[in-house]
């Protein structure tokens, strides 16, 4: 029994770990990303980039929001050649969830079938691919 609840404890240590980890990468793939026009504070520059806390489309339909980023919408650039389908999904979560949000987290799987059923060319990795 003792030996069970180690495990059980190492088990939830470790996710507990991983989920800190995958917030700590979402704020950084954020702010490295797409706090310039979006800000910091998730709270956008009226007028010209939309604010995400608080953002009912945000917190809306993950394949939705994972779409603006594998595409771009108006003026915002895509981001499929820049970010892999993991990065996408460890910023969208973290984005979904801060701020106020309160969305569920999207999957790298998730991001990569929705790359495919748009026709979004893979993700290359290249150093000269970043579009913007």
């Amino acid at each position: 029994m003792k030996q069970l609840l180690m495990t059980a404890l190492a088990a939830l240590t470790a996710l507990a770990a991983q989920a800190q980890a995958q917030q700590t990468d979402g704020k950084a793939l954020f702010l490295k990303n797409c706090a310039a026009c979006h800000q910091p504070t998730g709270k956008g520059i009226p007028g010209a980039f939309p604010a995400l806390a608080g953002s009912k489309f945000v917190q809306g339909k993950g394949s939705e929001v994972a779409t603006v980023l594998l595409k771009g919408r108006g003026g915002m650039p895509d981001f499929s050649e820049s970010l892999s389908d993991r990065d996408i999904a460890t910023v969208l979560t973290f984005v979904r969830s801060n701020w106020g949000n309160q969305a569920d987290g999207v999957s790298e799987a998730d991001v990569g079938a929705l790359r495919t059923a748009l026709g979004v060319d893979p993700f290359g990795n290249s150093v000269m691919s970043n579009k913007h």
